[in-house]
């Protein structure tokens, strides 16, 4: 008798939403299962770079081209937005209205890079590009910003996880 095939995975997604409030509510997120999967893409990120130099060439995947695209996008933007002539030394009050272009952009731009067949997961990771960049009433760059960086670049729920994928094949 042959043995069936497991069907295959349901992944499911959700708009994020902010879970940590007080520092007790930290434990739970150090208990949470997508706090053992950022550990674990951090994890697998250090061990993909052991004795790899910076010079070296590397293939790049084609869902690294299609984020690099998407950066290249932000870039441009950044480019189209000149700074705001302000007294402020903090930040420059123009990226309002970069973050403007991101808000309204951010799904479209997300849906270039995620695979058709997870097209589901677009709202999700837009959340994740957007939080990747700051705070655009505060116009905050705070530490909490890298942890959204990250989650953009594991985009591991989704099964295609660009960055682990370049780092690994070479």
């Amino acid at each position: 008798m042959a043995e069936e095939a497991a069907p295959p995975l349901r992944l499911s997604f959700m708009i994020p939403k902010k879970e940590i409030n007080m520092v007790p509510d930290m434990a739970k997120w150090k208990r949470s299962q997508a706090y053992a999967d950022y550990i674990g893409f951090i994890l697998t990120l250090n061990e993909g770079i052991k004795s790899k130099k910076l010079t070296c060439e590397y293939k790049v995947s084609e869902p690294i081209e299609k984020l690099v695209a998407l950066l290249n996008t932000l870039d441009r933007w950044i480019d189209e937005t000149p700074p705001v002539d302000q007294p402020s030394r903090f930040g420059n009050k123009a990226f309002r209205d970069w973050y403007a272009k991101l808000d309204q952009g951010a799904e479209n731009l997300v849906a270039t890079v995620i695979p058709q067949n997870l097209s589901e997961a677009v709202p999700e990771v837009a959340v994740y590009l957007k939080e990747s960049v700051g705070n655009s009433t505060r116009i905050d760059y705070g530490t909490g910003i890298c942890v959204h960086a990250a989650s953009l670049a594991q985009l591991g729920e989704t099964g295609a996880n660009p960055v682990v994928e370049t780092m690994t094949a070479n």
